[in-house]
């Protein structure tokens, strides 16, 4: 419920595929309070839905919107849901830009300085893994994988769909490795962005069954 407000912001400004103007965005801006107020005309109580959807704009150096608040001020749940919010938009495709690589949108998350509590960030990061699902890998024996999952043991050894040769430069049949299990002698040695080897069905090949 916390991008609720946007329901009242025009539809060709939140799909504009360019650059806002600074009047567009001042617009954009307004809808964490057109979502509190909705919640509220609703009978929505729940005071934590009620201030996470007011406050996941709010960022720890006070530069956020609507109410520039800062640091403590701002309440743990709307830290917790300022860097899902971002996550996801980063992640996702939009008309204006497509989506970032899981593990590069948090490489790049983790640049922004003091735009979320640190702690918050460190404990998502952790939730997610280094190699959150959806990401495509480097593994040391030169090949390309999509993780589809975490493992107990580590987050540096989850569960990947092994699919392409960077070798061969040809696809693979896809298989299911447990980076985890003692037997397996690969490893990942890095995130990769699927746009710089021409991939573009990393989602559907960790979806797959």
């Amino acid at each position: 419920l916390h991008d609720l407000g946007k329901a009242g912001i025009p539809m060709d400004v939140l799909n504009k595929p360019g650059a806002l103007t600074d009047e567009e965005f001042n617009l954009v801006k307004l809808h964490p309070e057109r979502g509190h107020e909705l919640l509220l005309q609703s009978g929505v109580l729940d005071e934590v839905v009620l201030d996470v959807c007011l406050h996941h704009h709010e960022k720890v150096n006070g530069t956020g919107y609507p109410h520039k608040l800062q640091a403590n001020e701002i309440s743990l749940f709307a830290k917790m849901g300022a860097v899902c919010d971002v996550y996801d938009a980063i992640t996702s495709n939009r008309p204006y830009k497509d989506g970032w690589e899981p593990g590069i949108s948090l490489q790049r998350m983790a640049q922004w300085k003091e735009h979320f509590d640190d702690s918050v960030f460190k404990a998502f990061v952790k939730s997610v893994g280094i190699y959150p699902i959806g990401s495509m890998v480097m593994l040391k024996s030169g090949r390309l994988a999509v993780v589809v999952d975490q493992t107990p043991k580590s987050l540096l050894t989850p569960l990947i769909k092994v699919f392409f040769s960077t070798k061969s430069k040809s696809r693979l049949k896809v298989e299911l490795v447990d980076l985890s299990k003692s037997h397996e002698q690969d490893s990942i040695v890095g995130h990769e962005n699927p746009a710089a080897w021409g991939i573009t069905d990393v989602n559907e090949i960790w979806s797959q069954p």
